[in-house]
């Protein structure tokens, strides 16, 4: 049986050796408690390394790397700042590989230290807002401590019985909230592009921010959408509530939504609490390109920070600074563009920095995240570029007609260039 001992009381050198790797639950299932000790404690054990695939907490701050050395998929959320501080490393990976990586030892997990409810009546404790690969976590560690939050919901999907873990923290704090963010007249712009491929009985995988809310927003006409994604935040709740999403047409999973991350707030996981509609899965599953090809009518929507003229999107990096990372997008993206009805698209304003810079370039300046071979559409607040099956040539065309009016002559030259040489 665990230990049970109060926050206040937790000496992690009890359990943690000099050397260890540690894996966190992430997300808004981040235990924040538990990397505040770390943060306090680390330096001490000495020589730790930490792992955590994104976090909107703010509890890592770039002073703590006496206390443990940081990794991550990318630099996603608050952990821009750790990248900009240089105190993150890297690790290039779709979220569908973390699972497979903590696996074979590729990420190191002598500890997990994860954030799960309540125990239900047969003490089983659910994973509530994260389920990406906190199993395979707990199931690789040799000590496994988790945060026992009285406000995370006891969500469907993946559990863990009371004696996977060494110790419990019993804690009774608002768990990692992401607001709603503002959604403005070029999302609105965006997002009416990306609403004409999504009809009756689609399928839908989209991450959360103010494009994906805007396009949700807009869905209150169809009839039967399903559900099949990593991430999901508050907008979920209201289509759900206008009876728009049913998941009846879905050829697996029918009636449930399926998702591996809650990312929002409070009225979110209040929803989401002891509710059958929604199942938390593992990547395992929610990524898995046996089971997204049994979906049809999947229309996956992702965004970049920029996209070339023949297709390729960087979806990581911005005027050499880190800022996101690979996640799930290049999974979706293939199974939403094979998906027989479905349909993949990229969705991202036509310009940043105020509009001084262009996001349709000539050649990207940070590493390619999807490859233009596996491109479907590309839509901006100026159309969408149905790019699938078309030559560079004409996808050139396409892109230069979707991006910022100041910028398509420049970006002309260079689709002139591509339409001569055919390549």
């Amino acid at each position: 049986m665990p230990e049970i001992i109060p926050a206040e009381a937790l000496d992690l050198s009890r359990y943690l050796k000099r050397g260890d790797a540690i894996v966190f639950g992430q997300a808004c299932g981040e235990p924040v408690t538990l990397v505040e000790a770390l943060a306090e404690q680390g330096a001490a054990i000495g020589d730790l390394s930490a792992f955590i695939a994104t976090s909107f907490s703010g509890a890592f701050k770039p002073e703590q790397a006496d206390a443990f050395r940081l990794s991550s998929m990318g630099a996603i959320g608050a952990l821009r700042s750790m990248a900009k501080a240089q105190a993150l490393s890297v690790i290039p990976c779709h979220v569908g590989q973390i699972n497979s990586f903590i696996d074979e030892g590729l990420i190191g997990c002598d500890v997990a230290m994860v954030q799960v409810s309540p125990a239900d009546a047969s003490g089983h404790h659910s994973l509530g807002l994260i389920a990406d690969h906190t199993a395979a976590a707990i199931a690789k560690a040799r000590v496994v401590i988790a945060e026992v939050n009285e406000r995370v919901p006891f969500s469907h999907g993946e559990t863990v019985p009371a004696d996977a873990f060494d110790v419990l923290v019993p804690t009774n704090r608002e768990p990692v909230e992401v607001q709603p963010v503002t959604i403005g007249d070029t999302d609105r712009a965006i997002a009416r592009h990306c609403a004409e491929f999504i009809g009756d009985g689609c399928v839908i995988q989209t991450g959360v921010g103010s494009v994906p809310d805007a396009i949700l927003q807009l869905l209150g006409d169809r009839r039967d959408l399903g559900v099949h994604s990593g991430m999901l935040g508050d907008a979920l709740v209201d289509l759900v509530e206008a009876g728009v999403i049913t998941n009846a047409r879905k050829e697996i999973d029918a009636g449930v939504s399926v998702n591996g991350a809650l990312i929002g707030t409070q009225r979110l996981y209040d929803w989401a609490h002891d509710n059958p509609a929604i199942a938390m899965r593992a990547a395992t599953y929610t990524h898995d390109a046996g089971v997204l090809a049994q979906l049809s009518r999947l229309v996956s929507l992702n965004s970049a920070v920029e996209v070339d003229v023949t297709g390729q999107a960087n979806a990581e990096m911005a005027g050499g600074s880190y800022v996101g990372g690979t996640g799930g997008q290049v999974d979706y993206v293939r199974a939403g563009a094979r998906s027989k009805g479905g349909h993949s698209i990229i969705a991202l304003p036509s310009t940043a920095r105020g509009g001084s810079l262009s996001r349709i370039v000539a050649q990207l300046s940070g590493p390619v995240t999807t490859a233009r071979s596996e491109v479907d559409i590309i839509a901006t607040e100026y159309g969408a570029a149905q790019l699938r099956g078309r030559s560079l040539a004409d996808r050139a065309q396409a892109l230069v007609a979707i991006a910022h009016p100041d910028f398509r002559e420049e970006l002309d030259r260079t689709a002139h260039t591509i339409r001569k040489q055919g390549y």
